[in-house]
């Protein structure tokens, strides 16, 4: 099985115990990635990670500490397999859940050729409507989006798909699953799996970015979110043609 990893900062503790009660009972192969804190970064380390100039250009407002720490914390994860001898890596947030088709899921991963694909997002949205589907397993499709969506809960990434990331994400200038949405920007062949089989945990109630509470946005900034949807919303229309089918991907996979 594909090895699997959790991130995780070490003063959420229970975090930590949760996701190792569930993941302990799936027999699955798992070892905890310890999330980067932010404010323990040098000068240097931070300016390689985040440019805050081109944050302005990209996003609506600035990023928080937590958003930047979270972000090198999947980078860290993209090391993490490339200093391995994985084809390929599950990555998990500490605030999920687990479905029944988790494990199956894995495995059907695993036998797809790494060749075709770079990311495939684990968690999906209750109303998907993809550009094209194929079984998977008897439960489940691979799947093209039409958007991509946002949080980062859990998804499989290749070492190609790795290396893109640290290519082109260095520094970053948005939230990463934000980031992710932008797939054409990095070359992404981003897939996705419906029904989810990572879910939004209890445990995301209380976030760990957001330390000092969400805050409102001014009238500015939703102006400016408003306009930077506007363009997503055209950019991705316009590299539509150029996303990862289902069927490239499993028509690869060997028979028998």
């Amino acid at each position: 099985m594909l090895p699997v990893i959790y991130i995780n900062l070490d003063r959420d503790l229970e975090r930590r115990q949760a996701m190792e009660a569930m993941l302990h009972p799936h027999g699955l192969p798992f070892e905890r990635l310890r999330a980067v804190a932010w404010a323990e970064l040098d000068p240097a380390s931070r300016a390689q990670l985040y440019d805050p100039a081109l944050n302005q250009r990209q996003f609506e407002r600035l990023l928080v500490d937590g958003e930047k720490g979270c972000y090198a914390s999947h980078l860290k994860a993209c090391e993490y397999l490339l200093a391995s001898s994985a084809p390929a890596l599950i990555v998990l947030e500490d605030d999920v859940h687990l479905t029944d088709g988790f494990v199956d899921v894995l495995a059907a991963i695993e036998a797809l050729p790494t060749e075709g694909w770079d990311v495939i997002k684990l968690y999906s949205r209750h109303n998907e409507r993809p550009v094209a589907a194929m079984p998977l397993t008897s439960e489940h499709q691979l799947v093209t989006y039409r958007r991509v969506p946002s949080m980062c809960y859990g998804h499989a990434i290749s070492r190609a798909g790795a290396a893109k990331l640290l290519q082109h994400r260095r520094p970053f200038g948005r939230p990463v699953d934000v980031d992710m949405r932008y797939w054409w920007e990095a070359d992404l062949r981003i897939l996705g799996i419906v029904p989810a089989v990572v879910t939004r945990g209890a445990a995301s109630e209380i976030s760990s970015i957001w330390q000092g509470g969400r805050f409102n946005r001014t009238g500015a900034e939703r102006w400016r979110r408003w306009g930077l949807q506007l363009d997503y919303t055209l950019r991705n229309a316009w590299h539509r043609h150029r996303q990862v089918l289902p069927a490239e991907v499993v028509q690869r996979r060997p028979s028998g």
